[in-house]
């Protein structure tokens, strides 16, 4: 059996009045991250952790912010194409572990939600989906509550294929 593992990371700036949006999930905020997509730190970070297991470049790379095709679009669609190149060269996801950065709000309640979203398009359990969450206590860019930083890390394994 083949596994590997990948990496991502992902950081937006945040922007009064502007929606805010992690793992495909609507967070009562008064500022939301802002991007060309709809900014999910969270998302963006499992797709290039996937894409780097795989081998398959970055999130850049295939969903680039000069293109008007992604402008506003759901992250989670983004998530999907990057789990179809994944089957595409005969992988599978077997689990996900991610990290959120922020100072407020605090994220715990909306959770669940997330990783209802991600377990629905990655098509794994929600058991094999880890969200966590902390500060930057006050420090930096995070700290101040300028932007947001989401890591992820994932394990992917080699589909068996009959010969």
């Amino acid at each position: 059996m083949k596994i590997k593992v990948g990496f991502g990371f992902d950081v937006h700036q945040m922007q009064e009045g502007h929606p805010f949006i992690l793992g495909g999930t609507p967070i009562d905020h008064h500022a939301g991250a802002f991007g060309h997509s709809d900014a999910d730190v969270l998302v963006h970070a499992i797709c290039d952790a996937i894409l780097g297991a795989a081998n398959l470049e970055d999130i850049g790379y295939h969903f680039p912010n000069t293109d008007p095709k992604w402008k506003g679009i759901s992250s989670l669609v983004l998530l999907k194409e990057c789990i179809r190149l994944l089957h595409e060269k005969q992988f599978q996801l077997g689990n996900i572990d991610a990290m959120l950065c922020l100072e407020a709000p605090k994220i715990k309640p909306y959770i669940p939600s997330m990783k209802k979203n991600i377990a629905e398009v990655t098509g794994l359990d929600e058991d094999d989906i880890s969200i966590k969450a902390t500060t930057n206590e006050t420090m930096g860019f995070v700290g101040r509550q300028e932007g947001v930083v989401a890591y992820a890390v994932c394990l992917i394994e080699k589909i068996n294929v009959p010969s």
